[in-house]
C-alpha cells in the first residue's frame, strides 16, 4: 500500500484576495460612556480606521461602524455592529479591524460566537492592540483569554458604578424621571415642580380611594369625567395603585427600589430585600399630605390581606368588595362575616338579604341562631343609629363643612386645619413649661432646649400657613357665600335620608347581628349603641 500526497492549491486566507483582487475591509469602534474625552476618543477612532484602509492599496474601504455611548456587554442594543454582522453574512465584508476585544464585546460568550460566525464566513478579525488575526490557528484560545479580562474589567467596573450610586443614595441625591411621573415636570431648579391639573387628579384618586371605591370604579369615574394620563391614554387598574403607592407624591422618594442582577445581561430585578432601600423624606414638593398618604397605605394593606371567607361563594384573598357591610358585619353567635345575597321570591321578585356565612356554607351545625335580615330594613335601623348619635352629626357636619369650603375656595382646609391645631399645642404645650418653673418643679436652664424646639417649630408652621394661605387666597364675594353656606348647614340637622356605603365605612367600625330584630353598632372611637331592625 502506498499513499500519494496531493498538494493544496488554494490559499483560504488568499480566497478573498484572489477573487476580488482587494478585500473590502470595514472597522468597528465603540466607545461606552457620552462623555467628552470619549466623543474624542469615538472621532479619532473613526478617522484613524479610515486613513488606515485607504491607504493600503489592497484594501478597499467597506464601511466604518460605530456606537457611540453604549455598553459593550450585550450585542443587541448595539445598531451599528449588528449593521456590520449583517453586511458580513451577506458576502459584503472581507475583513473587519477592531481596536481591541474589549472594543467588540466585554462578554466572552458574545465575543467567541460572533467571531466564529466571521470565521466559517471566511471573514478574519483583527484585534490591533492584542495582534491577533482570527484566522491563524492558535486564536481562539487568546480571544477566549482577553476576553475573560475584558469581561472581568467589566465587571469591575459595573461594581464601581454599583458603589458610586449607593454612596449617592446613601448621601440622599434623587435622580428623578419626570416624563413618567404624572403630577410633576422637570421645574428650573431641575427639582420636579407640581402640574396643577394632574395635581387635582391625583387628589381626586386618593379621596375616591379613602371614599371606599375600587380600583376599577376609580378608572370607570376617571373615564366618564374624561380625564386623560399624558399622551392621551387611557387610565388602567396598575396606574392607579401605582399612584395611590407611589411615595414621591407625599414628597419622598425610596431609593433602589430595583438593582442589577447580572451586569453581562443588564437584567434588574425588583428589590426585595436583597439590598439596602433608601429613604428620602421632603426631597420635592407634596401633593398629597402625609396624613392622608398614610390612610390610604393602611386601607391598601386592609384590602390586600383579606383572605378568603367562604369557600363555596369563593371570596378570595384580595377581593375588596363595593359594599361596606360585608367587612363591617360579622354574626353575633359565631363571629363569622355576613354575606349579600339574592333571594327570588316566588321565582319573580329579587330581594337582597344579609346572610352569615357560616350558617351559609355549614348550616345550623356551627351557628344555629344566625337570622337572614333584609338590606333594606338594615340599611334603615343603621341610618336611624347614625342621626340619634349625636357625635356622628357633629361628624356628618365637620365632613360636609370641609368638603364644602374645599370646593368652593380651593382652599387646602385639611392641611390649615391641621396647622392651627398644632399651633394651638404648642402655645399649651410651653404654658405648661413656664407653669413648672413658676412653680419652682423645674429649672428654666433645663427646658432651653424644648423651649428652643417649639419655637423652630411653631415659627415653620406660620410660614407654611402664609403659603397656604398666600397660594389660595380668594376674594371678598367668594368668602362672603362660603361663610352663608357653613352657616346654612349649622342651621340644619344633617340627618341622613338615605343609607350611603361611603359614610359607612367612615362613621362605624363593626355591625353586630345580635338576632333578627337587634343590631349593635360600634361606631370609630368606641361608641357603641343597639338599633332595632324592623320585622
Amino acid at each position: 500500500m502506498s499513499v500519494t500526497i496531493i498538494p493544496a492549491t488554494k490559499n483560504l486566507n488568499a480566497e478573498n484576495t484572489d477573487k476580488y483582487h482587494q478585500l473590502r475591509v470595514a472597522a468597528y469602534c465603540r466607545v461606552s460612556t457620552e462623555q467628552e474625552e470619549q466623543q474624542n476618543s469615538y472621532q479619532v477612532q473613526i478617522d484613524y480606521y479610515t486613513d488606515l484602509i485607504n491607504q493600503n492599496k489592497e484594501w478597499v474601504l467597506a464601511g466604518i461602524f460605530a456606537d457611540e455611548g453604549i455598553s459593550g456587554t450585550q450585542t443587541k442594543k448595539r445598531t451599528e455592529f449588528n449593521k456590520m454582522i449583517r453586511l458580513c453574512k451577506k458576502r459584503k465584508i472581507d475583513l473587519v479591524l477592531c481596536k481591541s476585544i474589549s472594543r467588540f464585546a466585554r462578554n466572552t460568550v458574545d465575543t467567541l460566537e460572533y467571531v466564529r460566525q466571521l470565521k466559517e464566513l471566511g471573514i478574519a478579525v483583527i484585534f490591533e492592540k492584542e495582534n491577533i488575526n482570527t484566522m491563524t490557528m492558535t486564536s481562539e484560545f487568546m480571544i477566549a483569554l482577553y476576553g475573560s479580562f475584558a469581561q472581568a474589567e467589566s465587571e469591575s467596573i459595573s461594581k464601581n458604578v454599583s458603589w458610586g450610586i449607593e454612596k449617592a443614595f446613601r448621601e440622599g441625591k434623587v435622580k428623578y424621571n419626570l416624563s413618567r411621573l404624572y403630577g410633576y415636570r422637570k421645574g428650573a431648579d431641575g427639582k420636579p415642580e407640581i402640574v396643577p391639573e394632574e395635581a387635582k387628579v391625583i387628589k381626586l384618586i386618593y379621596k375616591l380611594y379613602l371614599d371606599g371605591l375600587t380600583l376599577r370604579q376609580i378608572k370607570k369615574h376617571l373615564t366618564e369625567m374624561n380625564i386623560q394620563k399624558r399622551s392621551n391614554t387611557e387610565w388602567s387598574i396598575n396606574s392607579i395603585s401605582g399612584i395611590l403607592a407611589n411615595e414621591k407624591y407625599v414628597g419622598d422618594a425610596l431609593l433602589q427600589k430595583t438593582y442589577t442582577v447580572d451586569c453581562i445581561t443588564h437584567k434588574k430585578a425588583k428589590n426585595n430585600g436583597e439590598r439596602a432601600k433608601y429613604l428620602v423624606t421632603d426631597a420635592h414638593e407634596a401633593i398629597i399630605d402625609r396624613d392622608t398618604y398614610n390612610l390610604v397605605q393602611q386601607e391598601m394593606a386592609r384590602r390586600t390581606s383579606m383572605r378568603r371567607k367562604s369557600e363555596k361563594t369563593l371570596l378570595m384573598q384580595g377581593r375588596y368588595s363595593k359594599y361596606a357591610l360585608s367587612e363591617l358585619m360579622v354574626c353575633a353567635e359565631c363571629g363569622s362575616a355576613y354575606k349579600r345575597q339574592i333571594w327570588n321570591v316566588h321565582g319573580k321578585k329579587r330581594c337582597p338579604v344579609w346572610r352569615c356565612i357560616n350558617r351559609l356554607d355549614n348550616g345550623i351545625r356551627y351557628c344555629k341562631k344566625s337570622p337572614s335580615i333584609h338590606e333594606d330594613k338594615l340599611q334603615k335601623a343603621i341610618m336611624n343609629a347614625i342621626n340619634e348619635n349625636y357625635e356622628c352629626r357633629n361628624e356628618i357636619r365637620r365632613i360636609l363643612k370641609g368638603s364644602v369650603e374645599e370646593t368652593l375656595s380651593g382652599i387646602e382646609v385639611s392641611e390649615i386645619r391641621k396647622i392651627e391645631y398644632r399651633l394651638q399645642e404648642i402655645d399649651e404645650t410651653r404654658n405648661d413649661y413656664i407653669s413648672l418653673i413658676s412653680s419652682g418643679s423645674i429649672d428654666e436652664e433645663s427646658l432651653d432646649e424644648q423651649f428652643q424646639k417649639l419655637y423652630d417649630e411653631e415659627q415653620s408652621l406660620n410660614e407654611r400657613l402664609e403659603q397656604i394661605k398666600a397660594k389660595n387666597s380668594i376674594d371678598s364675594d367668594d368668602s362672603d357665600r362660603i361663610d352663608r353656606t357653613l352657616k346654612e348647614i349649622d342651621k340644619n340637622s344633617c340627618e341622613l335620608l338615605e343609607y350611603n356605603d361611603i359614610l359607612t365605612r367612615k362613621l362605624i367600625e363593626c355591625v353586630r347581628v345580635v338576632s333578627k330584630t337587634e343590631i349593635q353598632i360600634i361606631f370609630k372611637g368606641g361608641y357603641e349603641v343597639t338599633a332595632e331592625v324592623e320585622k
